[in-house]
Protein backbone atom coordinates (compact mmCIF):
# COMPACT_ATOMS: atom_id res chain seq x y z
CA UNK A 1 0.00 0.00 0.00
CA UNK A 2 2.74 2.61 0.88
CA UNK A 3 4.64 1.95 -2.30
CA UNK A 4 1.17 2.00 -4.11
CA UNK A 5 0.90 5.99 -2.36
CA UNK A 6 4.26 6.62 -3.54
CA UNK A 7 4.32 5.87 -6.89
CA UNK A 8 0.86 7.96 -7.12
CA UNK A 9 2.70 10.82 -5.65
CA UNK A 10 5.49 10.50 -7.72
CA UNK A 11 3.20 10.48 -11.10
CA UNK A 12 1.23 13.76 -9.62
CA UNK A 13 4.73 15.46 -9.18
CA UNK A 14 5.96 14.61 -12.52
CA UNK A 15 2.39 15.51 -14.35
CA UNK A 16 2.74 18.89 -12.44
CA UNK A 17 -0.12 18.36 -10.58
CA UNK A 18 -0.54 20.11 -6.88
CA UNK A 19 1.98 22.50 -7.88
CA UNK A 20 -0.30 25.61 -8.10
CA UNK A 21 -0.73 25.88 -11.88
CA UNK A 22 1.02 27.04 -14.49
CA UNK A 23 4.63 29.13 -14.27
CA UNK A 24 5.37 31.92 -17.17
CA UNK A 25 8.63 31.60 -18.12
CA UNK A 26 10.02 35.04 -18.95
CA UNK A 27 13.11 35.64 -19.88
CA UNK A 28 15.89 38.07 -18.17
CA UNK A 29 14.69 41.39 -18.94
CA UNK A 30 16.65 43.10 -22.25
CA UNK A 31 18.84 46.19 -22.59
CA UNK A 32 19.90 48.13 -24.94
CA UNK A 33 19.41 50.70 -27.30
CA UNK A 34 16.08 51.27 -29.18
CA UNK A 35 17.51 49.48 -32.55
CA UNK A 36 19.03 46.64 -30.29
CA UNK A 37 15.50 45.92 -28.75
CA UNK A 38 13.66 46.36 -32.15
CA UNK A 39 15.81 43.89 -33.76
CA UNK A 40 15.66 41.42 -30.88
CA UNK A 41 11.37 41.76 -31.31
CA UNK A 42 12.61 41.80 -35.28
CA UNK A 43 11.16 45.17 -36.29
CA UNK A 44 12.22 48.18 -38.19
CA UNK A 45 11.75 50.87 -36.31
CA UNK A 46 9.76 54.17 -37.45
CA UNK A 47 11.14 56.81 -35.54
CA UNK A 48 8.84 59.69 -34.16
CA UNK A 49 11.09 61.21 -31.63
CA UNK A 50 15.15 61.13 -31.46
CA UNK A 51 16.12 63.58 -28.46
CA UNK A 52 18.75 63.26 -25.62
CA UNK A 53 16.38 62.23 -22.98
CA UNK A 54 13.58 60.18 -24.85
CA UNK A 55 14.13 58.11 -28.27
CA UNK A 56 10.60 56.73 -29.29
CA UNK A 57 9.54 54.56 -32.22
CA UNK A 58 6.62 52.48 -34.01
CA UNK A 59 6.95 48.76 -34.16
CA UNK A 60 5.29 46.27 -36.08
CA UNK A 61 5.71 42.44 -35.42
CA UNK A 62 3.40 39.64 -36.70
CA UNK A 63 2.07 40.37 -33.63
CA UNK A 64 0.65 43.69 -33.99
CA UNK A 65 2.11 47.23 -33.85
CA UNK A 66 3.65 49.30 -30.96
CA UNK A 67 5.26 52.09 -29.79
CA UNK A 68 8.82 51.32 -28.17
CA UNK A 69 10.81 53.86 -26.39
CA UNK A 70 14.06 54.24 -24.76
CA UNK A 71 14.97 56.76 -22.00
CA UNK A 72 18.28 58.33 -20.77
CA UNK A 73 17.54 58.29 -17.26
CA UNK A 74 15.09 56.49 -14.77
CA UNK A 75 13.42 58.81 -13.43
CA UNK A 76 12.23 60.41 -17.02
CA UNK A 77 11.11 56.48 -17.75
CA UNK A 78 8.95 56.33 -14.94
CA UNK A 79 7.55 59.97 -15.19
CA UNK A 80 7.00 59.32 -19.14
CA UNK A 81 4.90 56.13 -17.92
CA UNK A 82 3.21 57.75 -15.54
CA UNK A 83 1.74 60.55 -17.40
CA UNK A 84 0.96 57.91 -20.29
CA UNK A 85 -0.66 55.55 -18.14
CA UNK A 86 -3.78 58.46 -17.82
CA UNK A 87 -4.63 57.55 -21.09
CA UNK A 88 -4.47 53.86 -20.55
CA UNK A 89 -2.79 51.08 -22.51
CA UNK A 90 -0.88 48.31 -22.00
CA UNK A 91 2.85 48.46 -20.88
CA UNK A 92 5.75 46.36 -21.34
CA UNK A 93 8.76 47.94 -19.00
CA UNK A 94 12.02 47.40 -18.49
CA UNK A 95 15.37 49.36 -17.51
CA UNK A 96 15.07 52.62 -19.86
CA UNK A 97 12.85 51.35 -21.76
CA UNK A 98 9.36 50.87 -22.72
CA UNK A 99 6.78 48.91 -25.27
CA UNK A 100 3.17 50.18 -25.53
CA UNK A 101 0.34 48.59 -27.30
CA UNK A 102 -2.71 46.34 -27.45
CA UNK A 103 -2.19 43.47 -24.52
CA UNK A 104 -1.72 40.70 -26.86
CA UNK A 105 1.00 42.17 -28.08
CA UNK A 106 2.98 44.00 -24.80
CA UNK A 107 2.17 39.90 -23.73
CA UNK A 108 3.73 38.27 -26.59
CA UNK A 109 6.47 40.74 -26.68
CA UNK A 110 7.27 39.74 -23.00
CA UNK A 111 8.47 36.57 -23.90
CA UNK A 112 11.63 37.92 -26.19
CA UNK A 113 11.96 41.13 -23.85
CA UNK A 114 11.36 39.92 -20.14
CA UNK A 115 10.18 43.02 -18.42
CA UNK A 116 6.94 43.94 -15.81
CA UNK A 117 3.61 44.60 -17.39
CA UNK A 118 1.83 47.59 -16.37
CA UNK A 119 -1.73 48.66 -17.27
CA UNK A 120 -2.96 52.00 -18.01
CA UNK A 121 -6.42 53.92 -16.23
CA UNK A 122 -9.29 51.95 -17.35
CA UNK A 123 -12.00 54.49 -19.34
CA UNK A 124 -14.17 51.97 -19.77
CA UNK A 125 -15.45 51.67 -16.48
CA UNK A 126 -18.16 55.00 -15.55
CA UNK A 127 -20.19 55.08 -12.51
CA UNK A 128 -23.39 56.37 -12.80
Amino acid sequence: MTGLLLGAAAVLTLAGCGSGGRTESVPPTATGSLEHLAAEVKCEPNMQTDADEIRQAICGTGKGRFILATFATDRGQREWINDAKDYGGHYLVGRKWVAVGDDGVVKALRGTLGGDLEDGADHHAHSG
